[in-house]
């Protein structure tokens, strides 16, 4: 009589990303061939997709009465905020779940992000280099993270020349699985990417605009530290 057999062990990040990219590659061809017309103007505002040409005027009536777009400059500026947030939210699912055939541990989408930077021109890094490079405040939170990466065999720390502080460096499974991610991303979120009309010069574009707005808001919430409360 046949007998029920036991789950084999888990493949390797490189297995995993294979598989991976063997199931969902199919899919997601047909998904983006025609996502992105080559010179298409459409204008996705709140979900829904119009004719609108771009850099055209939105009706006032549809924003009139929102509390943080009373002026077409004021609205364009909102929904730029909030691309930017479902930007960042769909960014952290995409890491978490391609991530998650990757590694069986409780590892967060922020925690992937330290380890892939540690691993970043395979240097040692130390939670203040990390917080930098992140622009991130918390370090008390990363160290936290860095912990957790630890423990989980990922990365392996080291005293610096100084004495004072440790670095991080990745160990071989901590690779295996940055590895694997990148082979997962280059098959599946590149190749859609780069169904994208001038894909590569958008890119370089947005990435500098976006760095000139990143100063422009750090600035800003320095100077509204400086404001009353009665502002």
């Amino acid at each position: 009589m046949p007998t029920k057999s036991s789950p084999g062990p888990r493949t390797s990040g490189g297995a995993a990303a294979a598989r991976v990219i063997a199931i969902h590659t199919a899919r997601e061809e047909l998904r983006t061939q025609d996502a992105f017309a080559p010179d298409s103007d459409k204008v996705v505002a709140s979900g829904s997709t119009t004719s609108r040409g771009s850099g055209q005027a939105m009706e006032s009536k549809y924003y009139r009465n929102w509390h943080l777009a009373k002026t077409n400059s004021e609205f364009l500026v909102t929904e730029f905020e909030w691309a930017l947030i479902r930007l960042h939210e769909a960014f952290a699912r995409w890491v978490a779940t391609s991530s998650s055939v990757l590694i069986d541990e409780d590892i967060k989408f922020s925690e992937h992000m330290i380890l892939h930077v540690i691993r970043m021109h395979d240097r040692p890094k130390n939670s203040v280099t990390i917080a930098r490079m992140m622009n991130r405040d918390d370090v008390a939170n990363i160290q936290y993270s860095l912990r957790k990466l630890e423990a989980a065999n990922l990365i392996v720390k080291s005293r610096e020349k100084s004495g004072k502080t440790f670095a991080y460096t990745v160990t071989e499974k901590g690779n295996q699985i940055t590895q694997g991610y990148a082979d997962i991303r280059s098959d599946l979120l590149l190749r859609a990417i780069s169904t994208i009309a001038n894909i590569d010069e958008r890119i370089a574009e947005m990435t500098q605009t976006i760095g000139v707005l990143t100063g422009i808001y750090e600035e800003m919430a320095r100077s509204a530290a400086t404001f009353s409360t009665q502002y």
